[in-house]
């Protein structure tokens, strides 16, 4: 079994993240729990002992870790602790911070790219972050390979049904004593080479307005779908649904998108990708649709939300998400609205 794999799969287990562990392991000598970088080295057992010594008393690397407890959507993140204030950024629904300190009824965060004031009663901090991370921190394969081969079998003779670039996560189904790792490609269960990426235990994180917004010269009805769609980011994945609140399926999500938009597609990523105008990854526009292909055939649909992202209804794991739009091989790009 690959030794990048063994180490994250012991530190995972001695977080309570994964329910059956994969191997025994000695809880006093490798307290790693919440060291989420550390998957991703080659380290020593010394090593290992001298880093859980140190991150004694911290959580997947926050020293004070805070978690948004929102019951839908988004908590915005504001430059100053007052509700008027300047939006810098939105912490989604279970996501984490760090928090740097509090001053009334607002308390001072910083998560990911962010940094900014939410308001206090919808945040857990102490024992309830720390137990709520639990249950949602997501274990992940990073690609550490420049084009990561996805294939149908855990076998290096097994069909390449796509690759992801180098830096892209694929959230793990398991991880295999042969060295594989099953994991989530959007809804479908694939396999990957545990030579080629390092396991990761992580908790999502805030999202900056500039990732958020556009560029000039996109046309009003553009702007407002895509915002429109950002609106439902976290709620749930359901095979074969199209609601946008109580969840929705690839397909579904963009069928219900653009219906708002007066734009009529079928319930279907095949019969959405012969709908409008074959574009190239030049002529993209927020509002494009961009298909993904597993083994040749069409299998996923997602929006592009400019900036080279993408909003779609993922997994069952991660629900509507925001991705970069290559965190897979695009198959095809099409056009649907005019404007």
């Amino acid at each position: 079994m690959n030794r990048k794999v063994i180490n994250g799969v012991a530190a995972l287990c001695m977080a309570g993240m994964l329910l059956e562990p994969v191997m025994t392991v000695n809880a006093e000598e490798l307290l790693t729990a919440g060291v989420g970088d550390l998957f991703s080295s080659e380290l020593t057992e010394d090593q290992y002992k001298k880093i859980a010594k140190e991150a004694e008393g911290t959580r997947w690397g926050y020293t004070e870790l805070g978690i948004c407890n929102v019951e839908e959507n988004n908590l915005n993140v504001r430059q100053e602790p007052d509700e008027n204030g300047k939006l810098v950024g939105k912490l989604p629904k279970e996501a984490a911070c760090e928090i740097l300190k509090e001053e009334g009824d607002w308390t001072y965060i910083k998560s990911g790219k962010v940094e900014g004031y939410v308001k206090t009663e919808y945040l857990l901090s102490g024992y309830q972050a720390e137990k709520k991370a639990k249950e949602t921190a997501k274990t992940v394969a990073v690609s550490s390979a420049d084009a990561l081969n996805i294939r149908e079998e855990p076998d290096t003779a097994a069909e390449v049904v796509t690759q992801v670039a180098k830096g892209e996560e694929l959230e793990i189904s398991e991880i295999m004593e042969n060295g594989w790792i099953k994991v989530f490609l959007d809804d479908e269960e694939v396999y990957v080479s545990g030579d080629y990426v390092d396991v990761k235990s992580d908790l999502a994180t805030a999202v900056t307005m500039t990732e958020l917004l556009y560029g000039q010269g996109v046309s009003d009805v553009r702007v407002e779908l895509c915002q429109y769609a950002k609106q439902f980011l976290g709620n749930p994945y359901v095979w074969g649904g199209t609601s946008l609140t109580k969840g929705a399926d690839c397909s579904g999500f963009v069928m219900s998108i653009f219906k708002k938009y007066g734009v009529s597609l079928a319930h279907s990523s095949v019969t959405q990708s012969n709908s409008g105008k074959k574009i190239s990854a030049d002529e993209l526009l927020p509002g494009d649709l961009i298909f993904y292909a597993k083994g040749g055939r069409i299998n996923h649909v997602a929006i592009y939300i400019g900036g080279g992202q993408v909003i779609h209804a993922s997994s069952p794991k991660t629900g509507i998400k925001i991705s970069n739009y290559n965190y897979r091989t695009p198959a095809k790009m099409v056009r649907v609205l005019q404007a």
